[in-house]
């Protein structure tokens, strides 16, 4: 789980290293970082605040999860930055603009660009891709929210 300190740094950061946004987008939604980068814009549901996507188990797949307020901009930019590349993808890697059936994140694309992110933040150095969920199962836990709605 990340401390509050380091949260906070993402967010004071934010849009100055690239992708800070979708580690926060995964801190607040519980994604697994390869379900980051197949979320389809056609199941992003801005007007409802909810986005339906997940992979792995039976009870994560296809499953909806609430946009939280403070990462709705967020999720709101990268649906914009989608629609204008013509991608189906709500997040791009846009340092691969000239390969358009590329441009979705992948897995070890967001590690790298992760490990960067921890580096330049000093996050601690044993935080891995995957803590972003971690932190929101964590917070999720904290705050007694229904363990079925964890899941």
């Amino acid at each position: 789980m990340y401390s509050d300190e380091e949260i906070q740094k993402m967010w004071d950061n934010l849009y100055k290293i690239p992708y800070i946004d979708v580690l926060l987008i995964q801190c607040y939604g519980g994604w697994r970082p390869q379900e980051l980068g197949l979320i389809e814009i056609k199941n992003v549901d801005l007007e409802n605040g909810i986005i339906i996507g997940g992979i792995k188990t039976e009870a994560g797949k296809n499953r909806i999860v609430p946009i939280h307020s403070l990462v709705y901009d967020l999720v709101k930019k990268r649906y914009e930055e989608a629609l204008s590349l013509g991608s189906k993808y709500l997040i791009n890697a846009t340092e691969k603009q000239n390969h358009k059936e590329q441009l979705m994140l992948t897995y070890d694309s967001y590690k790298y660009h992760y490990g960067k992110i921890k580096k330049e933040l000093l996050l601690n150095p044993k935080h891995r891709a995957h803590d972003g969920r971690k932190h929101f199962i964590s917070k999720a836990k904290q705050y007694n929210l229904d363990e079925y709605a964890i899941k």
